[in-house]
């Protein structure tokens, strides 16, 4: 599973968690992006913009590692400063480094003590955050279910489930966080298909109410889901995947041409999720045609 990956696509689909998980729930409005660095080789693949119509708020770095590099911070400051230096208009910034555990931080720090002690740069680890027992929070819910051991998952996915249909109310929509459940649930295992990850959960009747079911489901493919023929739940399968796919890739590069959107709407469910995790990296329609050329016959 590529876990960063995962990440990513939570905080583009609902950037509320990540201000969220860092102490800041009342930021809003910025959008998360993967941004090229001009005439250079680096890209950073997490950045949160504040509104355009508020300059004054800092510009958040995220980096979500998992596994061991000692180069980390040479890369990150180093992409970090080169896009201040392109973009002199920024008036802040903070930079966030999420690791699941403390162990995967490099060793040799000493280059960088300065920024790592200031208040501009937070890091966080995720067993230590998400292990005193308090007040119930979705936002730590999620981030648990996606560093546990795939052992422990489905157990901690189906009390995560309940504790979510159960609270009142949430600042993130219960749909918003039921359907990350659910893609958190395909991220952890690719093997299975969507109808097996229900059924392993025993969310059977559950899932069929979060936004991608209802909207994969819906314009008679419940019909097939109701006689049991499964071809009917893949199609429906695709066909939220697909809207979901849509959706997304108009919040990075703005309209479709009718000719893009039409190959989207006719790819399968395998290469709409491999969409879903390439389009991290678009910030223009081209960047689309080339990968509907490279990945279509």
């Amino acid at each position: 599973m590529k876990t960063d990956s995962l990440f990513y696509r939570i905080f583009q689909s609902v950037p509320e968690i990540f201000f969220e998980l860092i102490g800041q729930p009342d930021r809003s409005g910025y959008d998360f992006r993967s941004i090229e660095v001009k005439q250079t080789a680096f890209r950073i693949d997490g950045v949160f913009l504040p509104p355009e119509d508020a300059v004054s708020q800092p510009v958040f770095f995220v980096e979500v590692q998992f596994q061991k590099d000692e180069l980390l911070y040479h890369r990150l400051f180093g992409e970090l400063f080169m896009f201040l230096a392109q973009n002199p208009h920024i008036s802040g910034w903070y930079a966030v480094v999420i690791f699941p555990r403390r162990s995967l931080e490099p060793e040799e720090t000493k280059l960088y003590e300065p920024l790592l002690s200031s208040p501009q740069v937070q890091r966080f680890y995720l067993n230590e955050l998400l292990s005193p027992i308090g007040e119930f929070s979705p936002t730590k819910g999620l981030m648990e279910l996606i560093v546990k051991p795939d052992k422990q998952v489905p157990q901690l996915a189906r009390t995560l489930w309940q504790q979510v249909n159960q609270t009142e109310a949430t600042k993130i929509p219960k749909e918003t966080i039921l359907e990350l459940i659910e893609t958190t649930m395909v991220y952890k295992f690719p093997q299975l298909s969507r109808k097996e990850i229900a059924a392993m959960l025993g969310l059977a009747e559950s899932v069929k109410h979060t936004r991608v079911y209802q909207e994969g489901l819906q314009e008679g493919r419940v019909e097939g889901l109701q006689e049991g023929r499964v071809e009917g739940l893949q199609e429906g399968l695709r066909q939220g995947e697909q809207k979901l796919i849509i959706k997304q890739l108009l919040h990075r590069v703005g309209s479709l041409p009718p000719v893009q959107k039409s190959q989207v709407e006719a790819l399968s469910l395998q290469q709409l999720e491999a969409l879903g995790e390439a389009l991290l990296d678009f910030d223009q329609v081209a960047d689309l045609i080339l990968w509907l050329e490279t990945n279509t016959v």
